[in-house]
């Protein structure tokens, strides 16, 4: 009996050690994110920033008894919700991704979550959906962001605009989620704050000429219009419509309109002009900055820090919970992102996998300075931008 026993015992060890070894094979994450549409110039660098930590996890080894980290792509064209639920489906049930580093804009990732992550409990993290709504989201405890909320950057552009004593803005907005969420967090933030939006109306992207939105703009008047949409759609058609016709010539930028097409675009014609975006300026930025360099991209790009976060905290919380389904590693995000713990910076990676495999805490900082809170979404910092000699730069981080 004991020698049968024994026996049982080996060839459930060498059956549990072929399952670990077939498991840690390939984890696949899929990063989905607009590569085609509104934001097609600042994605490159997001999914970049995403496959570098992913990259460097395969490279280490460390995951899960030596698990590859694959990166599956897949468009979710930012503003279309129906092709970006249809792309994500395609990631879960044909290529079987363990987990979802995206979407990117908020009305197309709400569609994701709703339609796709929840009913096949897949894990997402969003490193840009920046959304007021998505905080309060039915998510089962899968949905988590390394953007922080626009409640967040409703303040934070208020008090830019206060320390240079503009008290009166026009206000336009692109027509979805993200567009409206910013333009409400903002204007309660700036009126409570005791200044005056003179108007606030959407605007429609894809749009040949913006004269008739700039019109109302210019008649309601403003020190500064608020440009709240997209830096390769609506957006800078509302700017290029309103310095042509020479209705408002500075400008305030928030998240979705700052990119390099800006300076390309405008060049000059923006100098004097504001706005704001994630970033922070701690160690961990300047490494992660150092590294997309080597690898070939731009780390300073919008949200492309975040991305690679997002990636990080994903493979960080399955190593926590050593298994790379959604189901056991959702309730390790908090843990890993938070302290008590060693803190983890860009290119410790692995540093952070072995300690987990030895039963230690951690504290991902990561590039953007990653603490979550409540709703699962960063606390928030951000960088003020001005332009100058044609380009923008940042002056002061909040």
């Amino acid at each position: 009996m004991k020698k049968l026993l024994m026996a049982t015992s080996a060839m459930t060890m060498i059956a549990s050690g072929a399952m670990a070894a077939g498991h840690a094979e390939e984890v696949k994450i899929g990063v989905i994110l607009g590569f085609t549409g509104p934001l097609e110039s600042i994605t490159p660098a997001m999914g970049a920033g995403a496959e570098l930590a992913m990259a460097e996890v395969t490279e280490a080894g460390a995951l899960l008894d030596g698990a590859t980290v694959t990166p599956v792509r897949g468009d979710s064209t930012c503003i279309d919700s129906s092709a970006a639920t249809t792309a994500a489906e395609r990631l879960i049930t044909s290529d079987n991704v363990n987990a979802i580093m995206g979407a990117d804009c908020s009305g197309v990732t709400g569609a994701i979550l709703q339609n796709v992550a929840r009913a096949n409990g897949v894990v997402m993290v969003s490193p840009s959906a920046t959304s007021p709504g998505l905080s309060t989201a039915e998510d089962d405890g899968l949905f988590f962001r390394t953007a922080p909320s626009d409640a967040r950057q409703g303040e934070i552009m208020t008090e830019i605009l206060g320390d240079r004593d503009i008290t009166e803005v026009a206000l336009t907005y692109t027509n979805n989620d993200y567009g409206k969420g910013l333009a409400d967090a903002f204007q309660a933030a700036f009126e409570a704050a005791g200044g005056t939006v003179t108007i606030s109306a959407a605007h429609e992207d894809g749009k040949a000429d913006y004269s008739a939105e700039v019109g109302a703009l210019a008649s309601a008047g403003g020190e500064v219009l608020v440009v709240a949409g997209y830096v390769d759609q609506g957006g800078s058609g509302v700017v290029r419509s309103s310095l042509d016709s020479g209705a408002f010539d500075t400008f305030f930028f928030p998240d979705g309109m700052v990119g390099a097409a800006l300076n390309e675009n405008f060049g000059d014609e923006l100098n004097g002009s504001i706005g704001s975006y994630p970033g922070t300026n701690s160690t961990g930025a300047a490494t992660f900055f150092d590294m997309a360099e080597a690898a070939g991209f731009d780390g300073t790009s919008t949200f492309a820090a975040e991305s690679y976060d997002a990636a990080a905290l994903i493979m960080l919380a399955m190593q926590a919970a050593g298994s790379s389904a959604s189901a056991d590693f959702k309730d390790h995000v908090f843990d890993v992102a938070n302290a008590p713990g060693v803190e983890i910076f860009p290119g410790e990676i692995a540093k952070g996998l072995e300690l987990l495999a030895a039963g230690e805490d951690i504290d991902y900082v990561g590039a953007s300075a990653v603490e979550l809170i409540g709703p699962g979404e960063s606390a928030g910092n951000f960088q003020e931008i001005e332009f100058t000699d044609g380009v923008y730069s940042t002056v002061k981080y909040r």
